[in-house]
């Protein structure tokens, strides 16, 4: 298969769809990788690393597109990417189609089959390739609360781990899945006073096993949210339902009782965010403030430590570009059902029925 690797667009967006040991894996199975010139210099993969990797350069993206099968990116395509699509086309990527109807119709417009990261099951129901973008989410998160809860970026000026004789910061998190747990690990290790949220009472018994005394675990009631969002100094939105928009858990209400300075950190906002006052937002404009809150809700948080999570996301995506790369989309799909889980759009209609509801669009 021809693969393409294009030099991602978004915002402040660094990282790289395939790694140069990802080419080298690739081309040695006998398929063709063209990548774009300078895609990874971002994270300091120089054209060099992809050429010795048996990669061909091409100077811009219409090449890649033109040259190409099978696209591989980290990012939702921009529009001008979206118009580069063809109907035999087969797009890779994070898509995050349920907050944003204007993509989704552009990739139903272009008749490409798309497979979204984010919805690729495993055997135990967890979504393999999103879960190392989740632990750098939640393990940023907590970095880019303390930042912002400093006295000269707008915060409260609290310190989350306090000092001897001053209490600790008091954090929220909402969820208690992969980002949610990696955000509570970074702010445990700071000696904040943690409480994380969830609606699952099992999920809840294992947090507590795995965190003992160290942090305090509460149903995710609203009446419950309301009372912690109005003591804390940080609150992490880490909630996720596969496919679909992200629930409303902090309404503008509450936010009007929080104290001033208090940080908002919405990690789910790639899905629409879990804060009613949520709004993306970039790494050159990361955070706003309604009600004297500080809101971090950056669409593409892991893009600051690209490096890091280039590398990470590809050691989990290959194993699944190596098997549509041998098989096709059609014939990996049919070997693994829980490849076919992350297929969104294919001939023009949306194929995944989350994705579908939270557009109020037809399934396909």
């Amino acid at each position: 298969m021809r693969i393409g690797v294009p030099t991602e667009i978004k915002n402040n967006e660094y990282r790289v769809g395939l790694t140069p040991a990802a080419v080298a894996e690739l081309t040695r199975a006998g398929h063709a990788v063209a990548v774009q010139s300078g895609a990874g210099l971002g994270v300091d993969f120089a054209d060099a690393a992809y050429q010795a990797a048996g990669a061909q350069i091409l100077p811009d993206a219409p090449a890649v597109f033109a040259a190409a099968q099978m696209i591989v990116k980290v990012k939702e395509p921009q529009a001008t990417e979206i118009a580069m699509l063809r109907s035999d086309h087969l797009l890779f990527t994070y898509l995050h189609l349920a907050a944003d109807r204007p993509q989704a119709e552009g990739l139903m417009a272009s008749g490409a089959t798309c497979i979204a990261y984010e919805t690729v099951t495993a055997s135990d129901g967890s979504l393999p390739l999103l879960k190392p973008m989740s632990e750098v989410a939640g393990r940023m998160s907590v970095q880019c609360g303390a930042h912002y809860l400093e006295k000269h970026q707008g915060g409260r000026g609290v310190l989350l781990g306090g000092v001897p004789g001053v209490e600790p910061g008091k954090v929220v998190i909402l969820g208690g899945g992969v980002a949610g747990v990696n955000a509570a690990q970074m702010a445990v290790g700071l000696r904040a006073d943690v409480t994380i949220f969830d609606i699952s009472n099992r999920r809840l018994a294992e947090l507590d096993m795995v965190f003992g005394n160290q942090l305090k675990t509460a149903f995710a009631s609203a009446h419950a949210i309301a009372e912690a969002v109005r003591e804390a100094d940080l609150v992490i939105g880490a909630v996720l339902v596969p496919g679909a928009a992200a629930p409303k858990l902090v309404t503008r209400a509450m936010i009007k009782t929080m104290r001033r300075g208090a940080v908002l950190v919405d990690i789910a906002i790639d899905q629409g965010g879990c804060f009613e006052t949520s709004r993306a937002t970039t790494h050159e404009d990361p955070v706003f403030e309604i009600d004297g809150v500080i809101h971090y809700c950056v669409a593409n948080m892991p893009g600051a430590v690209a490096r890091t999570s280039t590398i990470a996301l590809g050691n989990v995506t290959l194993p699944f570009a190596m098997k549509l790369a041998n098989l096709g989309a059609q014939g990996a799909m049919a070997a693994d059902p829980h490849l076919a889980e992350g297929l969104n759009v294919a001939g023009g209609k949306i194929t995944h029925a989350a994705v579908a509801e939270a557009l109020g669009l037809p399934l396909g």
